[in-house]
């Protein structure tokens, strides 16, 4: 089939949004100039309660005040959007990477073979789930599958908040996932993540830890904040694990990105520092986007805007 004429296709949104726990943050990126400009950030925290990640139960539990916020920061960042990229938390979803030998040719029957290995670790009906999955990295032969899978009637719960809000929500994705595709666009970490880093991913709620081989995921875990091991404890194991079992040689790169609502994060990245001979770094927007005037740009920030950004931009720029 040939391409659709341009007045015919749907343009890629302008709009990221991020709702977690405690805060929903709107970011337009404007995708018409020569390289993607921020033009407008915009946050609003949520009072506790009113989503509360899950993977076997309601999330959003204060629809009302979720929607208004949403329309809040619609308002905000201006330029009249519809069409919203939406980032959810890592905890509504559940992860799993699966190896495998051969990959079936047949779409349908990869997703069936995915299905059938999910019913031995996911905490609900596979049946009621909304599967997605992409390749991930080699190891020993095999070819890793980063698997996805999410209540059906949960995803709707976010879906359904933008509805009422007057958006069109397009894909939905995981926030980590997200801030790893704004990271493998380049910056100050190198473009495409050449060799091994470990990117840790904090949030209010949570913390994840993702394993990047060459642009390929390799290893994920994410890590509830009620846990009673320390971040620092968690990042030590997956080293060992890394080391023991992924033939790891050392890290080139660790990237620390964290938003508004976790506290010391200094302290955070030097408890990190000493686990690694690499420099703990945070995440910068350098050589993948702009910036205008409107946004003042800090670390903070970018933990911030960086899992809406990176799903805005995750297929290149058009």
């Amino acid at each position: 089939m040939s391409p659709l004429p341009a007045w015919l296709q749907t343009p890629p949104p302008t709009l990221g949004l991020h709702i977690d726990a405690l805060r929903v943050t709107a970011v337009l990126v404007d995708r018409a100039a020569p390289s993607p400009v921020v033009r407008a950030v915009a946050s609003a925290p949520l009072p506790p309660g009113a989503v509360v990640p899950s993977l076997t139960s309601h999330n959003v539990l204060q629809r009302d005040v979720v929607v208004r916020a949403v329309r809040d920061l619609v308002e905000q960042v201006g330029g009249r959007p519809r069409h919203v990229a939406l980032v959810i938390p890592d905890t509504a979803a559940k992860v799993s990477l699966l190896p495998f030998d051969q990959i079936p040719p047949s779409a349908r029957d990869l997703e069936q073979l995915i299905r059938l290995q999910l019913r031995k670790t996911v905490p609900f009906p596979v049946d009621d789930a909304q599967v997605a999955w992409s390749r991930g990295g080699q190891h020993e032969g095999s070819t890793t599958m980063v698997v996805t899978a999410m209540r059906r009637d949960i995803v709707q719960e976010y879906e359904g908040v933008c509805t009422a809000a007057g958006l069109q929500p397009g894909a939905v994705d995981l926030a980590t996932f997200n801030v790893v595709n704004l990271a493998l666009l380049g910056g100050t970490a190198g473009p495409g993540l050449p060799g091994d880093s470990l990117l840790v991913h904090v949030t209010a709620s949570y913390a994840s830890i993702a394993l990047v081989r060459d642009g390929a995921l390799i290893f994920f875990r994410t890590r509830q904040s009620d846990a009673t091991e320390p971040v620092a404890d968690v990042v030590h194991q997956t080293r060992m694990f890394y080391e023991d079992r992924l033939n790891g040689q050392g890290f080139a790169r660790v990237l620390l990105v964290a938003g508004p609502d976790v506290p010391d994060r200094e302290g955070l990245s030097r408890n990190l520092g000493t686990l690694f001979e690499a420099p703990v770094v945070p995440l910068s927007l350098t050589g993948i986007a702009d910036v205008s005037d409107r946004v003042t740009v800090s670390e903070t920030l970018v933990g911030q805007i960086a899992a809406p950004t990176g799903m805005l931009l995750r297929d290149g720029v058009a």
